[in-house]
């Protein structure tokens, strides 16, 4: 009776395993060769904004007086550029929305064991492929992709983690706080030699992650004049930050910028889930 209830047990225990062993390993395979295409890339260099926490209706529909509440990205999407609705994949938080945009695959399963927060095993990135990546934001998502990169090529400027106050504080000044830096940063540039240098050569990523509305969608929820206010607040600075690159770079056409955001949220100011409010972004 003791064998029987032994192997028994052993047996249950052995299924048990085989679920975390089948689910919960890596779907990335290590080793292979990177490969290169022969063919001239469209741009130099790339501008990628991340705007943390934005749902797709709330940037593109009107407000009750018929208007935008980001006319300057309006502007492009009716005369210059593409767009459309991207989707995103359960669980719509912050780490895996920034992995499957900069890295290309989805979220490994086995992360769920460190909150979604570390790096569960070593991966490629966009920025780890660049010559060169400077970002800017958030200390929770930066250091995760300058973290995994070889060499020292990917640099990071983050604000104090203690600035990150989900309600007593304006938050907008989150966003403010990489735009202004970002306009630093090339102002620096021009009197630095090594620097100016760098950032007149190709396969460059400059990524500007925006918290600001998602916490002023936690604190606020999503139909509140903050949030709304907030993404106004993003618009003006994406246009100023396009006009300094056009005019840094002399209007030479070849810089991308693409606009997006990681996740959505729901009406009453969380994500994490798979409704559509929180898995519907813009693109």
């Amino acid at each position: 009776m003791l064998l029987f209830f032994t192997l028994g047990l052993l047996i249950h225990f052995v299924f048990f395993a085989s679920i975390f062993d089948i689910y919960f390993t890596s779907p990335l395979v290590h080793g292979m060769t990177p490969q290169f295409t022969p063919l001239p890339p469209p741009a130099r260099r790339l501008v990628l904004f991340v705007a943390d926490g934005l749902r797709a209706d709330a940037l593109y529909e009107l407000d009750e007086n018929g208007n935008s509440r980001a006319p300057f990205i309006r502007n492009i999407i009716m005369h210059e550029g593409s767009w459309g609705i991207s989707h995103t994949r359960v669980p719509t938080e912050s780490r895996p929305g920034h992995v499957a945009l900069i890295a290309g695959f989805y979220e490994d399963v086995s992360a769920v064991a460190k909150g979604w927060k570390e790096n569960p095993v070593e991966f490629d990135s966009l920025f780890n492929e660049s010559k060169y990546t400077w970002s800017w934001g958030s200390p929770d998502i930066l250091p995760m992709f300058a973290k995994g990169a070889s060499g020292d090529h990917v640099y990071t400027y983050s604000y104090d983690a203690k600035r990150e106050d989900f309600g007593a504080q304006d938050a907008t000044k989150l966003d403010t706080w990489v735009f202004d830096n970002v306009k630093d940063f090339f102002h620096h540039a021009r009197n630095n030699q090594s620097l100016f240098s760098k950032i007149n050569e190709e396969k460059i990523v400059f990524f500007l992650h925006l918290l600001g509305i998602d916490t002023n969608g936690h604190a606020h929820r999503p139909s509140s004049r903050d949030y709304k206010h907030n993404i106004k607040k993003v618009d003006d600075g994406v246009k100023e930050i396009v006009s300094m690159f056009n005019h840094f770079y002399g209007n030479d056409g070849k810089t991308t910028f693409i606009f997006t955001s990681d996740h959505g949220m729901t009406d009453w100011g969380s994500h994490g889930a798979g409704h559509p409010s929180e898995t519907l972004t813009p693109l």
